[in-house]
């Protein structure tokens, strides 16, 4: 068998949506086929502290990180890509996607510009007008 890709799964967030977003990841943990895909969750607690777990096994968690920390990055170096299941301010509007282009790490979904745009859909609509 080939490697599996390494994914890591970043869910919770600060965000009113913390809940809704931990059931989107439990979807999309669900969806990943084991047989192709090792995940490692990364849950942002609504305080926004970082925990580390890993989707193969139980889920219990590996380690605590304040934010911001240098070993986030680094943590999130060792993946082949983030899937961010972040809903709502600080996860949807570019900040996440943001520090994941910092620190070089790949991601899925749009970029930062693009999450900025989504959340603001008064500059959003502004934008489209002006093109």
């Amino acid at each position: 068998m080939s490697k599996r890709i390494r994914v890591a799964v970043l869910l919770g967030g600060r965000s009113s949506e913390h809940e809704i977003s931990l059931e989107s990841a439990r979807s999309v943990l669900e969806a990943l086929d084991p047989d192709r895909y090792e995940t490692v969750t990364v849950e942002i607690g609504r305080d926004g502290r970082w925990e580390l777990g890993t989707g193969d096994s139980d889920g219990s968690v590996a380690e605590t990180l304040p934010v911001p920390t240098a070993q986030v990055p680094a943590t999130l170096g060792e993946v082949d890509v983030v899937f961010p299941v972040l809903h709502g301010p600080f996860g949807e509007d570019g900040t996440v996607q943001g520090l994941l282009e910092l620190a070089g790490v790949p991601y899925v979904g749009a970029g930062v510009l693009g999450s900025a745009l989504a959340m603001d859909k008064d500059v959003f609509k502004a934008v489209m007008r002006d093109r």
